[in-house]
Protein backbone atom coordinates (compact mmCIF):
# COMPACT_ATOMS: atom_id res chain seq x y z
CA UNK A 1 0.00 0.00 0.00
CA UNK A 2 1.71 3.31 -0.88
CA UNK A 3 1.39 5.78 2.16
CA UNK A 4 2.48 9.41 2.25
CA UNK A 5 2.26 11.94 4.86
CA UNK A 6 0.15 14.78 4.52
CA UNK A 7 3.35 17.14 4.60
CA UNK A 8 4.26 15.38 1.72
CA UNK A 9 0.76 15.57 -0.01
CA UNK A 10 1.24 19.17 1.36
CA UNK A 11 3.98 19.82 -0.96
CA UNK A 12 3.21 18.13 -4.15
CA UNK A 13 -0.25 19.97 -4.65
CA UNK A 14 1.39 23.37 -3.07
CA UNK A 15 -0.67 23.40 -0.42
CA UNK A 16 -0.31 24.55 3.09
CA UNK A 17 -1.05 22.16 6.32
CA UNK A 18 -2.97 23.19 9.70
CA UNK A 19 -2.52 20.26 11.90
CA UNK A 20 -0.63 17.28 12.01
CA UNK A 21 1.99 17.40 9.03
CA UNK A 22 2.81 13.60 10.22
CA UNK A 23 -0.45 12.05 9.67
CA UNK A 24 0.12 9.27 7.07
CA UNK A 25 -2.51 9.16 4.31
CA UNK A 26 -2.81 5.78 2.10
CA UNK A 27 -6.46 6.09 0.54
CA UNK A 28 -9.39 8.48 -0.76
CA UNK A 29 -12.88 8.15 0.84
CA UNK A 30 -15.94 10.44 1.08
CA UNK A 31 -16.64 12.30 4.44
CA UNK A 32 -19.25 10.19 6.19
CA UNK A 33 -16.96 7.03 5.61
CA UNK A 34 -13.70 8.09 5.96
CA UNK A 35 -11.48 6.30 8.43
CA UNK A 36 -7.72 6.13 9.73
CA UNK A 37 -5.59 6.85 7.06
CA UNK A 38 -8.56 8.67 4.67
CA UNK A 39 -7.95 11.61 3.00
CA UNK A 40 -11.24 13.66 1.23
CA UNK A 41 -12.17 16.69 0.11
CA UNK A 42 -14.63 19.47 1.15
CA UNK A 43 -16.19 22.44 -1.26
CA UNK A 44 -19.48 22.80 -0.70
CA UNK A 45 -21.10 24.13 2.39
CA UNK A 46 -24.42 21.31 1.98
CA UNK A 47 -21.69 18.66 3.26
CA UNK A 48 -20.74 21.23 6.42
CA UNK A 49 -22.43 18.38 8.96
CA UNK A 50 -20.07 15.52 7.41
CA UNK A 51 -17.42 17.51 7.85
CA UNK A 52 -17.94 18.21 11.30
CA UNK A 53 -17.80 14.64 12.34
CA UNK A 54 -15.56 13.31 9.57
CA UNK A 55 -13.49 10.69 10.78
CA UNK A 56 -10.61 11.03 7.98
CA UNK A 57 -6.85 11.60 8.82
CA UNK A 58 -7.28 14.87 6.73
CA UNK A 59 -9.56 16.98 4.72
CA UNK A 60 -8.29 19.08 1.62
CA UNK A 61 -10.28 22.57 2.01
CA UNK A 62 -9.73 26.10 1.37
CA UNK A 63 -9.00 28.58 4.43
CA UNK A 64 -12.55 29.85 4.87
CA UNK A 65 -13.36 26.30 6.22
CA UNK A 66 -10.82 25.84 8.58
CA UNK A 67 -12.42 26.10 11.86
CA UNK A 68 -15.44 23.86 10.90
CA UNK A 69 -12.57 20.94 10.06
CA UNK A 70 -11.99 18.64 13.21
CA UNK A 71 -9.21 16.83 11.62
CA UNK A 72 -5.75 17.81 9.88
CA UNK A 73 -6.68 20.29 7.05
CA UNK A 74 -4.45 20.28 3.78
CA UNK A 75 -5.58 23.84 2.60
CA UNK A 76 -5.59 24.71 -1.05
CA UNK A 77 -7.01 27.09 -3.41
CA UNK A 78 -9.05 24.47 -5.35
CA UNK A 79 -9.90 21.34 -3.53
CA UNK A 80 -11.32 19.69 -6.30
CA UNK A 81 -7.96 20.11 -8.43
CA UNK A 82 -5.59 19.17 -5.20
CA UNK A 83 -7.64 16.39 -4.78
CA UNK A 84 -7.38 14.90 -7.98
CA UNK A 85 -3.70 15.30 -7.60
CA UNK A 86 -3.60 13.39 -4.41
CA UNK A 87 -6.28 10.79 -5.83
CA UNK A 88 -3.64 10.19 -8.51
CA UNK A 89 -0.11 10.16 -6.41
CA UNK A 90 -1.69 7.43 -4.08
CA UNK A 91 -3.53 5.22 -7.22
CA UNK A 92 -1.02 5.16 -9.40
CA UNK A 93 0.15 2.25 -11.12
CA UNK A 94 2.75 0.17 -10.98
CA UNK A 95 3.92 -0.87 -14.49
CA UNK A 96 7.06 -1.83 -13.84
CA UNK A 97 5.98 -5.76 -13.67
CA UNK A 98 4.05 -5.68 -16.46
CA UNK A 99 4.88 -8.10 -19.60
CA UNK A 100 6.30 -6.41 -23.18
CA UNK A 101 6.04 -8.59 -26.35
CA UNK A 102 3.59 -10.25 -28.23
CA UNK A 103 1.58 -12.87 -26.35
CA UNK A 104 1.01 -16.07 -28.71
CA UNK A 105 -2.21 -15.52 -29.74
CA UNK A 106 -1.64 -12.25 -31.40
CA UNK A 107 -1.62 -11.94 -35.23
CA UNK A 108 1.03 -9.07 -36.13
CA UNK A 109 1.40 -8.76 -40.22
CA UNK A 110 4.49 -7.27 -42.04
CA UNK A 111 6.74 -4.56 -41.73
CA UNK A 112 5.54 -2.79 -38.41
CA UNK A 113 7.69 -1.24 -36.09
CA UNK A 114 7.31 -1.55 -32.35
CA UNK A 115 9.40 0.51 -29.72
CA UNK A 116 10.76 -0.65 -26.62
CA UNK A 117 8.70 -2.83 -23.63
CA UNK A 118 5.27 -2.68 -26.51
CA UNK A 119 2.80 -5.39 -25.45
CA UNK A 120 0.57 -6.80 -27.82
CA UNK A 121 -1.90 -8.46 -25.44
CA UNK A 122 -4.16 -11.90 -26.03
CA UNK A 123 -5.82 -12.00 -29.27
CA UNK A 124 -4.88 -8.72 -30.97
CA UNK A 125 -4.65 -8.34 -34.20
CA UNK A 126 -1.93 -5.86 -35.82
CA UNK A 127 -1.49 -5.48 -39.41
CA UNK A 128 0.67 -4.25 -41.86
CA UNK A 129 3.33 -1.25 -42.02
CA UNK A 130 1.93 -0.04 -38.65
CA UNK A 131 4.34 2.07 -35.77
CA UNK A 132 3.83 1.84 -32.19
CA UNK A 133 6.04 3.70 -29.91
CA UNK A 134 7.30 2.37 -27.04
CA UNK A 135 5.45 2.02 -23.70
CA UNK A 136 2.20 1.81 -25.26
CA UNK A 137 -0.14 -1.59 -24.56
CA UNK A 138 -2.43 -3.27 -26.44
CA UNK A 139 -5.34 -4.88 -23.82
CA UNK A 140 -6.80 -8.08 -25.14
CA UNK A 141 -8.95 -8.29 -28.55
CA UNK A 142 -7.48 -4.44 -30.39
CA UNK A 143 -7.63 -4.36 -34.29
CA UNK A 144 -4.73 -2.38 -35.47
CA UNK A 145 -5.27 -1.98 -39.51
CA UNK A 146 -2.90 -1.49 -42.34
CA UNK A 147 -0.79 2.04 -41.80
CA UNK A 148 -1.82 2.88 -38.07
CA UNK A 149 0.35 5.01 -36.57
CA UNK A 150 -0.02 5.00 -32.18
CA UNK A 151 2.48 7.03 -30.32
CA UNK A 152 4.53 6.23 -26.99
CA UNK A 153 2.95 6.01 -23.70
CA UNK A 154 -0.33 4.69 -24.90
CA UNK A 155 -3.08 2.28 -23.47
CA UNK A 156 -5.70 0.68 -25.00
CA UNK A 157 -7.55 -1.04 -22.60
CA UNK A 158 -9.63 -4.25 -24.61
CA UNK A 159 -11.08 -4.47 -27.93
CA UNK A 160 -10.31 -0.71 -29.03
CA UNK A 161 -10.34 -1.04 -33.44
CA UNK A 162 -7.97 2.02 -35.01
CA UNK A 163 -9.12 1.38 -39.02
CA UNK A 164 -6.46 2.30 -41.91
CA UNK A 165 -4.26 5.66 -41.65
CA UNK A 166 -5.57 6.56 -38.66
CA UNK A 167 -3.29 8.50 -36.42
CA UNK A 168 -2.70 8.76 -32.86
CA UNK A 169 -0.47 10.87 -30.65
CA UNK A 170 1.33 10.29 -27.24
CA UNK A 171 -0.11 9.58 -23.61
CA UNK A 172 -3.28 8.45 -25.44
CA UNK A 173 -5.51 6.01 -22.97
CA UNK A 174 -8.47 4.72 -24.84
CA UNK A 175 -11.33 2.28 -23.59
CA UNK A 176 -13.05 -0.39 -24.61
CA UNK A 177 -15.14 -0.42 -27.49
CA UNK A 178 -13.70 2.73 -28.93
CA UNK A 179 -13.83 2.65 -32.74
CA UNK A 180 -11.70 5.69 -34.66
CA UNK A 181 -11.84 5.46 -38.41
CA UNK A 182 -14.93 3.86 -39.33
CA UNK A 183 -16.58 5.22 -42.76
CA UNK A 184 -18.51 9.13 -42.12
CA UNK A 185 -21.99 9.25 -42.74
CA UNK A 186 -21.93 9.98 -46.41
CA UNK A 187 -25.13 9.38 -48.82
CA UNK A 188 -26.19 10.92 -51.95
CA UNK A 189 -29.85 10.39 -53.21
CA UNK A 190 -30.01 9.25 -57.37
CA UNK A 191 -32.83 8.87 -57.90
CA UNK A 192 -34.86 7.03 -55.10
CA UNK A 193 -31.41 5.51 -54.32
CA UNK A 194 -28.86 6.01 -51.51
CA UNK A 195 -25.37 6.04 -53.05
CA UNK A 196 -22.50 5.82 -50.79
CA UNK A 197 -19.85 8.86 -50.88
CA UNK A 198 -16.16 7.44 -50.85
CA UNK A 199 -14.76 8.35 -46.78
CA UNK A 200 -11.04 8.74 -47.87
CA UNK A 201 -10.07 10.80 -45.11
CA UNK A 202 -8.31 9.75 -41.75
CA UNK A 203 -8.28 10.57 -38.24
CA UNK A 204 -6.10 12.90 -36.86
CA UNK A 205 -5.78 12.47 -32.61
CA UNK A 206 -2.96 14.62 -30.33
CA UNK A 207 -1.60 14.11 -27.49
CA UNK A 208 -2.59 12.98 -24.21
CA UNK A 209 -5.96 12.66 -25.25
CA UNK A 210 -8.68 10.07 -23.28
CA UNK A 211 -11.86 8.61 -24.98
CA UNK A 212 -14.54 6.69 -23.20
CA UNK A 213 -16.08 3.65 -23.82
CA UNK A 214 -17.84 2.62 -27.04
CA UNK A 215 -17.60 6.22 -28.73
CA UNK A 216 -16.86 6.40 -32.05
CA UNK A 217 -14.65 8.81 -34.12
CA UNK A 218 -15.42 8.72 -38.06
CA UNK A 219 -12.48 9.30 -40.76
CA UNK A 220 -13.03 12.40 -43.03
CA UNK A 221 -14.90 12.46 -46.09
CA UNK A 222 -12.45 14.26 -48.07
CA UNK A 223 -9.83 15.88 -45.56
CA UNK A 224 -9.43 14.53 -41.90
CA UNK A 225 -11.49 14.03 -38.98
CA UNK A 226 -9.27 16.13 -36.14
CA UNK A 227 -8.99 15.79 -32.28
CA UNK A 228 -6.93 18.02 -30.55
CA UNK A 229 -4.18 17.71 -27.53
CA UNK A 230 -5.45 16.62 -24.47
CA UNK A 231 -9.02 16.39 -25.50
CA UNK A 232 -11.35 13.90 -22.73
CA UNK A 233 -14.36 12.47 -24.46
CA UNK A 234 -16.68 10.28 -22.38
CA UNK A 235 -18.22 7.24 -23.23
CA UNK A 236 -20.81 6.67 -26.08
CA UNK A 237 -20.03 9.94 -28.22
CA UNK A 238 -20.72 10.13 -32.22
CA UNK A 239 -18.15 12.25 -33.95
CA UNK A 240 -19.01 12.74 -37.21
CA UNK A 241 -16.73 13.25 -40.50
CA UNK A 242 -14.59 16.67 -40.42
CA UNK A 243 -15.08 17.33 -36.83
CA UNK A 244 -12.14 19.51 -35.72
CA UNK A 245 -12.09 19.44 -32.02
CA UNK A 246 -9.78 21.59 -30.33
CA UNK A 247 -6.96 21.44 -27.47
CA UNK A 248 -8.58 20.97 -24.20
CA UNK A 249 -11.67 20.30 -24.58
CA UNK A 250 -13.99 18.34 -22.79
CA UNK A 251 -17.12 16.49 -23.62
CA UNK A 252 -19.25 14.20 -21.73
CA UNK A 253 -21.47 10.96 -22.47
CA UNK A 254 -23.64 10.36 -25.07
CA UNK A 255 -23.23 13.48 -27.52
CA UNK A 256 -23.22 13.71 -31.38
CA UNK A 257 -21.47 15.79 -33.45
CA UNK A 258 -22.70 16.31 -36.55
CA UNK A 259 -20.35 16.39 -39.62
CA UNK A 260 -17.70 19.13 -39.88
CA UNK A 261 -18.87 20.86 -36.90
CA UNK A 262 -15.38 22.89 -35.59
CA UNK A 263 -15.59 23.24 -31.50
CA UNK A 264 -12.93 25.54 -30.13
CA UNK A 265 -10.12 24.94 -27.62
CA UNK A 266 -11.00 24.77 -24.04
CA UNK A 267 -14.30 24.12 -24.07
CA UNK A 268 -17.18 21.87 -22.01
CA UNK A 269 -19.66 20.64 -23.08
CA UNK A 270 -22.52 18.53 -21.43
CA UNK A 271 -23.85 14.90 -21.59
CA UNK A 272 -26.27 14.20 -24.81
CA UNK A 273 -25.65 17.62 -26.58
CA UNK A 274 -26.11 17.69 -30.37
CA UNK A 275 -24.99 19.45 -33.62
CA UNK A 276 -26.74 19.15 -36.18
CA UNK A 277 -23.52 19.64 -38.33
CA UNK A 278 -21.41 21.94 -40.60
CA UNK A 279 -20.80 24.59 -37.31
CA UNK A 280 -18.65 26.42 -35.92
CA UNK A 281 -18.11 26.99 -31.76
CA UNK A 282 -15.55 29.64 -29.96
CA UNK A 283 -13.36 29.01 -27.83
CA UNK A 284 -14.03 28.53 -23.55
CA UNK A 285 -17.53 27.88 -24.37
CA UNK A 286 -19.85 25.93 -21.96
CA UNK A 287 -23.09 23.82 -23.02
CA UNK A 288 -25.18 22.64 -20.66
CA UNK A 289 -26.32 18.91 -21.06
CA UNK A 290 -28.96 17.59 -23.74
CA UNK A 291 -29.08 20.93 -25.68
CA UNK A 292 -29.34 20.68 -29.12
CA UNK A 293 -26.76 23.33 -31.02
CA UNK A 294 -28.67 24.17 -34.56
CA UNK A 295 -25.73 27.37 -35.15
CA UNK A 296 -22.43 28.68 -34.65
CA UNK A 297 -21.79 29.78 -31.34
CA UNK A 298 -19.52 32.90 -32.28
CA UNK A 299 -18.91 34.21 -28.37
CA UNK A 300 -17.41 32.62 -25.47
CA UNK A 301 -20.26 31.60 -22.24
CA UNK A 302 -22.51 29.64 -21.23
CA UNK A 303 -25.43 28.30 -23.62
CA UNK A 304 -28.76 26.04 -23.26
CA UNK A 305 -31.26 24.87 -24.70
CA UNK A 306 -32.71 22.26 -23.03
CA UNK A 307 -36.11 22.18 -21.27
CA UNK A 308 -36.06 21.48 -17.17
CA UNK A 309 -38.47 18.91 -15.71
CA UNK A 310 -41.43 19.89 -14.45
CA UNK A 311 -44.35 18.27 -13.39
CA UNK A 312 -46.29 15.97 -16.80
CA UNK A 313 -49.79 17.90 -16.01
CA UNK A 314 -47.57 21.65 -16.13
CA UNK A 315 -45.77 20.76 -18.94
CA UNK A 316 -48.79 19.75 -21.29
CA UNK A 317 -50.27 22.61 -20.69
CA UNK A 318 -46.93 24.87 -21.25
CA UNK A 319 -46.49 22.46 -24.57
CA UNK A 320 -49.82 23.77 -25.50
CA UNK A 321 -49.03 27.29 -24.95
CA UNK A 322 -45.94 26.98 -27.22
CA UNK A 323 -47.65 25.87 -29.92
CA UNK A 324 -49.76 28.91 -29.84
CA UNK A 325 -46.79 31.39 -29.66
CA UNK A 326 -47.00 32.19 -33.17
CA UNK A 327 -50.44 32.98 -33.40
CA UNK A 328 -49.90 35.19 -29.99
CA UNK A 329 -46.80 36.98 -31.83
CA UNK A 330 -49.28 37.83 -34.64
CA UNK A 331 -52.39 39.14 -32.29
CA UNK A 332 -49.85 41.16 -29.95
CA UNK A 333 -48.29 43.21 -33.14
CA UNK A 334 -51.67 43.24 -34.54
CA UNK A 335 -52.38 45.19 -30.88
CA UNK A 336 -49.33 46.94 -31.02
CA UNK A 337 -50.49 48.67 -34.54
CA UNK A 338 -53.93 49.56 -32.71
CA UNK A 339 -52.38 51.07 -30.19
CA UNK A 340 -50.24 53.36 -32.67
CA UNK A 341 -53.04 54.84 -34.74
Amino acid sequence: MVEYSLSELAEHVDGRVEGNPDCKINHVATMSNAKAGSICFHTSPKYKNELLITKASAVILQERNVSDCPVSSLIVNDPRVAYTKVATLLYQEDKSGLPSGIHPSAIVGNNTKFGDNVWIGPNCVVNDNVVIGRNSRLGPGCYIDDDVYLGENCELIANVTILKRCKVGSNGLIFPGVVIGADGFGQVNDKGKWLKVPQVGNVIIGNDVEIGANTTIDRGAIEDTKVGNGVKLDNQIQVGHNVHIGNDTVIAACGAIGGSTIIGNNCAIGGAVGFTGHLEVSDNVIITGRSLVTQSITEPGVYSSSTPLEPNKKWHRNYVRFKQLDEMARRIKKLEKNIEK
